[in-house]
């Protein structure tokens, strides 16, 4: 029997009155796995309203308390971690490793949300002026809100929730509508750590409840994580309406391969940052950038790139799983075509891909494509699929141009045995995640997730003290007290509770 998935609120899972279902597909498989509410604007209303409600009691909580909650849900998530990536996995079609990984980057950052009080510190001067001092207080802002993506189900909802509840706030959280199974987990699991009822709100639906939850006058900040126009669509209305927004939105995350650098970790870093999680994700490196004589690795890499099969969650010869949708898998061959028409050497090509005993899945192998230039579409965009494009540029001066040019800056890195080369590109490139011999630099969760550009809307990023300025506000007080006040006597008493 298929599942309805409930709602979330004022700490009660209840079942939708609404008239309007999505379903939940298995990517592997394209069955149903569950059926999702669009919930009503009472539902929302009320979601919303408890969480305000709790809010009035929750920001009086101790902070060390608030503090101690994070460690008890940290301790249930690694509880109940391989139990959450197979669940991931089921709804995402993510392997296992892919799915561990997601969970496990959450945790991290849970783990983060429990060194709050640290982060919510103040500061202070003393005698700012005659007798005056100041100091600042860090104080909550109150009902916050998440709009997460499907492709990390697990570790972006716990990029948010945590630290914005740890930090005094109450969160309304709306997971996307292709995987929701997991979110709804998670909220389970933070009821069983002790979370007071109305903490923690789960609320479903497509554009209509987000478009709620963006005009509504209660949420005082929102925090997104999807494609450029949905990113800058959540940015630009929810700032209208007065609320703080961080919306990070889609990447072309370039690897530069210096001809210096070992071809052996080049190629095997390659691979698996380009097609790993069939490249659903938005540090993926897609666009390569092959610095003089190192072109000449092209034809080992498409070899290699050939040896990585997708498969089902639970196959562990599998190097990743099928796209999320046969919308996804459609938009990704179109670009594949286009990149054939528009002149690029297609050296790999994954499009008429199969995987035995799941003949509906959304599957794509490995696509290399060499000869790109910066005006063709399948350079131009962001393709969210395992295909990586490759260019060819001269000098390390010419690949810094060429990666500046582009309007995303979310990731990139750089292979090369030169200090003096790694250090030029990590001044001069406009991206604002940098990894050398790093494919991937996910910076750990005490730095801040700091894309750039075309790649984030907005000021304070994820995680990281960044995280905590964003969900809380800043108020500074100047305190003067007068000696000829204090109070003298034989009758003076102090009264202790």
């Amino acid at each position: 029997m298929t599942q309805s998935v409930s709602l979330f609120i004022g700490g009660e899972f209840c079942q939708s009155e609404t008239s309007d279902w999505i379903d939940v597909t298995n990517p592997a498989s394209n069955d149903i796995i569950a059926t999702l509410p669009c919930a009503t604007e009472d539902e929302m209303e009320r979601a919303i309203d408890s969480a305000l409600q709790q809010f009035k009691l929750w920001k009086e909580v101790a902070v060390s308390d608030r503090a101690r909650l994070m460690l008890r849900y940290q301790h249930l998530l690694k509880e109940h971690h391989d139990e959450l990536a197979e669940l991931l996995s089921k709804e995402t079609g993510k392997t296992t490793v892919d799915a561990k990984g997601d969970v496990w980057r959450g945790i991290e950052v849970v783990e983060q949300a429990a060194n709050i009080a640290s982060n919510m510190m103040g500061e202070t001067v003393e005698n700012v002026a005659t007798d005056i001092d100041t100091y600042s207080l860090i104080q909550p802002l109150g009902v916050c809100c998440g709009i997460t993506p499907f492709n990390f189900p697990a570790m972006i909802p716990l990029w948010m929730f945590p630290i914005a509840i740890a930090a005094g706030n109450t969160f309304v959280l709306k997971p996307s509508e292709q995987v929701p199974l997991t979110a709804m987990r998670l909220a389970e699991l933070f009821e069983q750590a002790g979370a007071p009822k109305g903490v923690l709100q789960i609320v479903h639906g497509g554009k209509t409840q987000v478009d709620y939850l963006l005009s509504h006058p209660t949420i005082k900040a929102i925090s997104f994580v999807g494609s450029v126009p949905v990113a800058k669509y959540i940015y630009q209305t929810g700032t209208s309406h007065n609320k703080r927004v961080q919306a990070f939105a889609g990447a072309k995350n370039h690897m530069v391969v210096m001809p210096d650098a070992n071809k052996a970790q080049v190629i095997s870093n390659l691979v698996g940052a380009s097609v790993g999680a069939a490249g659903q994700r938005c540090m993926a490196i897609s666009a390569a950038v092959f610095v003089g004589e190192s072109k000449q690795w092209i034809d080992e890499l498409a070899t290699e790139m050939a040896k990585v099969k997708p498969g089902v969650w639970n196959d562990q010869a599998a190097g990743y799983g099928p796209l999320i949708s046969q919308q996804a898998k459609a938009r990704v061959i179109g670009l594949i075509d286009e990149g054939k028409a528009q002149g690029a050497k297609c050296q790999l090509d994954g499009s008429q891909c199969s995987v035995e005993g799941y003949p509906d899945g959304n599957w794509l192998a490995p696509t290399l494509f060499s000869g790109v230039t910066t005006d063709m579409s399948i350079y131009q965009q962001e393709i969210f699929g395992p295909v990586l494009v490759c260019l060819e540029v001269d000098t390390l001066e010419k690949a810094i141009e060429l990666i500046n040019n582009n309007p995303y800056g979310n990731g990139t890195s750089i292979f090369t045995a030169s200090g003096a080369a790694a250090r030029k590109y990590q001044h001069e490139i406009q991206v604002g995640q940098v990894g050398v011999n790093v494919p991937i630099p996910v910076p750990l969760p005490f730095f801040s997730f700091t894309g750039w550009r075309a790649s984030f809307y907005g000021d304070l990023h994820a995680y990281g003290k960044q995280a905590v300025r964003f969900y809380t506000e800043t108020k500074t007080v100047t305190a003067r007290w007068f000696e000829d006040d204090i109070p003298s006597g034989p009758n003076m008493t102090i009264q202790l509770r």
